[in-house]
């Protein structure tokens, strides 16, 4: 297994390109099933998440070509409409066929997924709400089976889940009628793929809103696309680059996107510059100690959560993190503080002591997340080097991280195992 090798205390310095994002490429992949005609998706990130959802849509019957930035699908081949374990147990983003599979054929059987270990996160908002659009739903032998003619409901989410919007929307295109889904997630992600349908024929508006509207449709043709630059990417390389002491400029970025972030990255003393799709961060004077709570969009996200831990090891005072969204997310903690940080976890809430000098030692990756906030911490590690092992974690997530940190000045590499 490879391992990424960081020797630390090196500010990084430069300007570094925003990739597609994760979060609307794997959704808007699903969303290609119910089109009559190849999709084109542009700006496409070369993620292992991205290879495994290609490889669930290929195992169904879908021809799919990835070349460069470009992606392109076609789905009328697609005559399989089952997800097998041995692939969605590998990531649970492939759990969004099971709505536009059930919209297409009126039946469907998927797995119950897996994916990052961060807290139970069940599906049962995504069952509901496809049930309340007419489905019959059974659990049987870890599938999820599904079947029945969609009708247009009023669904109100139990909790504004971006999972749960994303599959009820792209089933609600195809049901007979109007659908509304209230406390509907607002993430930028959920814009993005409401646009993608909306360029195939459907007939979506509310997007970004807490209430969606969807009219059904009979027929979704073929578009191309772009996917929008990944915010958590974007956050990460700034969040590094404060982190060291250094300046950090995220290109192809939006900063409307990140504004939580930035107003708290505000909050700790960074320094932050806004000029059109360019976002510079850095840190001259030092960091100061503050407070975050995790929100769905548009609070703070807890995609930064763990990130956020790292870089307030260097801040002055006694910071404190309030994670709402997801029970299990303090896991990189413990890691963290094999590296010297004083950081204690009660609960969902933790506290981080500073300022503490990080040191090298080796660490292990828990999630995604968790994976890019240790990386973070060994780029700021004054002595001694880092090991971060189970880096399939980040390489979910982050495309190449050790070239594009080098190329910022940071003195890593991966070893291959």
């Amino acid at each position: 297994m490879d391992r990424i090798v960081i020797r630390g205390g090196v500010p990084l310095r430069g300007a570094v390109p925003v990739r597609g994002a994760k979060n609307a490429v794997l959704p808007l992949m699903a969303a290609s099933i119910l089109a009559e005609g190849p999709c084109v998706l542009h700006n496409v990130p070369c993620l292992h998440d991205v290879f495994s959802m290609d490889k669930l849509l290929a195992d169904m019957g879908m021809r799919t070509e990835f070349t460069g930035r470009f992606m392109t699908l076609d789905a009328p081949t697609l005559n399989r409409p089952e997800a097998d374990y041995d692939l969605v147990r590998k990531m649970r983003a492939s759990f969004f066929v099971l709505g536009p599979l059930l919209g297409r054929f009126g039946k469907t059987r998927v797995s119950l997924p897996g994916g990052c270990a961060i807290g139970a996160r069940p599906v049962d908002i995504h069952l509901k709400g496809l049930a309340a659009l007419g489905a019959t739903i059974d659990i049987e032998d870890g599938y999820v089976v599904a079947e029945g003619a969609l009708k247009g409901a009023d669904i109100t989410l139990d909790f504004p889940s971006v999972g749960a919007t994303e599959n009820i929307l792209m089933a609600a295109t195809r049901a007979e009628g109007l659908t509304r889904i209230a406390n509907a997630a607002r993430e930028p992600e959920i814009e993005n793929l409401a646009c993608f349908l909306n360029a195939m024929g459907a007939r979506v508006s509310g997007a970004g809103t807490d209430l969606i509207t969807i009219v059904g449709v009979d027929h979704l043709r073929g578009v191309e696309h772009e996917v929008i630059p990944d915010r958590i990417e974007a956050a990460t390389f700034l969040a590094a680059g404060v982190a060291t002491g250094g300046e950090v400029t995220v290109l192809n970025a939006r900063a409307e996107h990140l504004a939580a972030f930035l107003e708290l990255l505000g909050e700790t003393g960074a320094v932050v510059r806004v000029v059109g799709n360019r976002i510079t961060a850095a840190s001259p004077n030092g960091l100061r100690a503050c407070e975050i709570s995790t929100l769905p969009y548009p609070g703070f996200p807890t995609d930064l959560q763990a990130q956020m831990m790292a870089l307030l090891t260097r801040a002055d005072g006694v910071s404190r993190i309030e994670e709402t969204v997801f029970e299990n997310r303090f896991m990189q903690a413990a890691e963290l503080v094999r590296m010297g940080a004083d950081i204690s976890v009660e609960g969902h809430i933790a506290t981080i002591r500073g300022v503490t000098p990080l040191s090298g030692a080796p660490v292990m990756a828990s999630d995604l997340r968790a994976s890019a906030s240790l990386v973070i911490a060994g780029l700021m590690a004054e002595r001694g080097e880092t090991a971060i092992s189970r880096v399939y974690h980040i390489d979910r997530g982050y495309e190449r991280i050790e070239e594009r940190l080098a190329a910022l000045g940071a003195d890593i590499e991966r070893v291959r195992s």
